[in-house]
């Protein structure tokens, strides 16, 4: 009995905790275009978070079919820092860039 007590006093400060910013978040613009041999998207939403891509279909229907992938995204961490990712992926791998991401020499 005092476990159960003690887990629904637990749910119900759970419940009453104020929400998270990106709880609440809503999508202030999504894009999307869909074609046979290419695609590309975009969206934003009101906590600052964005992201983008296109891809491209090479050689279809070829034994040497492939994507070719160029995007980006955009977020505030939880330290306040707003960190930005874009990156290519291709037959050479996914290759991510950001000020924050080391780099092999």
């Amino acid at each position: 009995m005092k476990l159960i007590l003690a887990l629904s006093a637990l749910a119900a400060v759970a419940v009453a905790a104020p929400a998270s910013q990106d709880a609440q978040a809503s999508v202030v613009k999504n894009d999307a275009d869909v074609a046979p041999d290419s695609y590309n998207y975009s969206y934003e939403t009101s906590n600052g978070i964005s992201a983008g891509e296109q891809g491209q279909l090479n050689n279809a229907g070829s034994e040497t079919e492939s994507l070719a992938v160029r995007g980006e995204f955009k977020y505030t961490g939880p330290d306040g820092v707003v960190y930005q990712v874009s990156y290519v992926a291709d037959d050479n791998g996914f290759q991510p860039l950001g000020a924050h991401l080391p780099v092999s020499h």
